[in-house]
């Protein structure tokens, strides 16, 4: 759920200025899965402009506070959102842990990097939820370590209906602070989707894995 209106569409205005948004209907990118979008998303782009990660990480930190006051440590998800996770947790003033995808084949071979006590109440920052499935790879190794995961707060989310039953089957609580609905919508007041582009982008996002732009 998009935590509040304006905030989508600031985050809507700095992604699509700084090109961390690209859309593309007419020559689609390909992901690494192989589904062919329209739209490719790099929000670790924002990490370069001062103004921009700040509000970005004050945002996500005040819901925090809203939401969640019995926090005591905030989790980045690597590798995307491991700075923007460091930023909400110094705006917090929290200890900051990040999780791999996997445990490291060597050394003390961790999936959770940093310093996590038992029973740690924890707040999950995400860059980018497309599928969960990464995202919440990385609630069940908090979970694992005994920690108890009070929900996840992500930049932006494509909204896939996958995703959504994912965070439901989970039992977790997700917000964002933009989505694709608000990003499309405030792309085309810009003038940079045109009207005829946006059932072509509608239709990717409700079939991604077999959708062709042709």
């Amino acid at each position: 759920m998009v935590l509040d209106t304006k905030i989508a569409d600031q985050t809507a205005t700095y992604l699509l200025q700084i090109n961390a948004i690209k859309l593309n209907p007419k020559n689609p990118f390909q992901w690494a899965s192989g589904w062919k979008s329209p739209i490719y998303c790099d929000n670790r782009l924002a990490l370069s402009y001062p103004e921009i990660r700040q509000f970005l990480a004050q945002s996500m930190a005040q819901s925090v506070r809203e939401k969640y006051p019995q926090v005591s440590h905030i989790a980045g998800v690597a590798t995307g959102a491991i700075g923007i996770g460091l930023l909400v947790a110094e705006a917090l003033e929290l200890p900051f842990v990040y999780v791999r995808p996997e445990a490291k084949k060597h050394g003390r071979k961790n999936q959770v990097e940093g310093q996590l006590p038992q029973k740690a109440q924890v707040v999950v920052i995400e860059d980018l939820i497309s599928t969960g499935k990464s995202s919440l790879n990385a609630v069940a190794a908090l979970q694992e370590s005994e920690a108890a995961v009070l929900g996840m707060l992500a930049i932006f989310t494509y909204g896939f209906e996958i995703s959504n039953t994912h965070f439901t089957e989970a039992g977790i609580a997700l917000d964002t602070l933009c989505d694709y609905e608000h990003l499309i919508a405030h792309a085309n007041r810009q003038g940079l989707v045109a009207d005829d582009q946006l059932n072509i982008l509608g239709a990717w996002r409700q079939n991604p894995e077999d959708w062709s732009p042709e």
